[in-house]
């Protein structure tokens, strides 16, 4: 079954393709979800974070375009892991050295939202699976074995892949491309 396969079931209620992606996708969501929760949530709180990033898939299947389940999954991951970080009031500290760094003046914020947004749109433009590749691993954080084993792919084909987006997005920003 591919994932396309996988969402059209699950929009008509077939929990067989809950299932695939749960065994899919279980580790990119906890990767997410413990990268900002843990240590200051128990784990048990991660656990349930994930079962309700999952439990939202089933619910939203029907609304998710072919394609587009892994940035569906990473961002209910991020919205529900940041909400309970609120719920439980935690507010992460703010080092003294932080608020002694001088706001930027207009011109270099516009410098630096023109570089976002062209950083932005040079990753939207690399073809799957290399853009997959890159925001899970500069994005989301998820290390190269992780990536590979997520994929099913060789660990050196993956560090290649990120290697020649790092080239790509470096010619692509200084005009070279």
């Amino acid at each position: 079954m591919d994932e396309n396969m996988a969402l059209a079931a699950l929009a008509s209620g077939d929990e067989g393709a809950l299932g695939w992606f749960i065994g899919r996708y279980t580790g990119y969501v906890s990767t997410i979800v413990n990268n900002m929760l843990l240590p200051r949530l128990s784990t048990a709180d991660a656990e349930e974070i994930v079962c309700d990033v999952f439990l939202a898939l089933w619910h939203g299947a029907g609304k998710i375009r072919p394609g587009g389940v892994c940035g569906y999954l990473g961002g209910i991951a991020r919205n529900k892991a940041r909400d309970a970080l609120r719920a439980h009031h935690v507010h992460l500290p703010l080092e003294d050295d932080v608020l002694s760094i001088p706001v930027p003046g207009p011109e270099e914020a516009v410098g630096e939202q023109e570089l976002r947004e062209s950083t932005r749109r040079a990753v939207e433009s690399m073809p799957e699976p290399d853009r997959e590749i890159f925001l899970r691993h500069y994005y989301y954080m998820q290390c190269v074995a992780d990536i590979a084993l997520a994929l099913d792919m060789n660990t050196n084909t993956v560090k290649t892949r990120l290697r020649r987006g790092r080239e790509r997005l470096r010619k692509e920003l200084n005009g070279d491309a």
